[in-house]
């Protein structure tokens, strides 16, 4: 019986790529000579930190544009409050990985109201979906892509 996982996951090796290469952008930019400004990733938080807020919100876009470049989704970015302290101000972007219970239930509810033939069901953070057919399970990720969700969604294990 052919199934997949819907999930939402990103991939820490593509995160530090990503960061790594917002760090050498922001080192080589003019704007940003003799600035003191750097990236900080800890597992999925990344601390920007820069001398303005201005600063901060550019190297945002960087991070955003660095990405998409390593093809990690920046809807996935939660992007906190710049905070000055002393001479600094920060940011902590976290990028949220899995999806929670009401995401779960919400991406069920969506399934079952196409009244398709398939049987959704949660799996702790992501959601299995089988069905007889697989042209089925190709309509329910064509449906899923098609919704509007806060979270990126990837289709993965697909088994037939």
């Amino acid at each position: 019986m052919p199934s997949f996982d819907v999930v939402s996951e990103v991939d820490l090796h593509q995160l530090t790529n990503a960061v790594d290469q917002a760090q050498r952008v922001v080192a080589n930019r003019f704007d940003f000579k003799g600035v003191d400004a750097s990236f900080e990733r800890e597992e999925r938080t990344v601390v920007i930190r820069a001398e303005a807020e201005f600063q901060v919100t550019q190297m945002e876009d960087i991070l955003r544009g660095a990405l998409i470049k390593c093809e990690i989704d920046p809807a996935a970015m939660d992007c906190g409050e710049p905070t000055a302290s002393g001479k600094q101000v920060r940011e902590t972007v976290t990028l949220r990985h899995g999806l929670d219970s009401d995401q779960c239930r919400t991406l069920v509810k969506k399934i079952k109201e196409a009244k398709l033939k398939v049987q959704a069901q949660v799996q702790g953070d992501q959601v299995r979906v089988t069905g007889k057919k697989r042209d089925d399970l190709q309509q329910v990720i064509a449906l899923l892509r098609e919704a509007e969700f806060e979270q990126p969604l990837q289709f993965t294990n697909f088994r037939d």
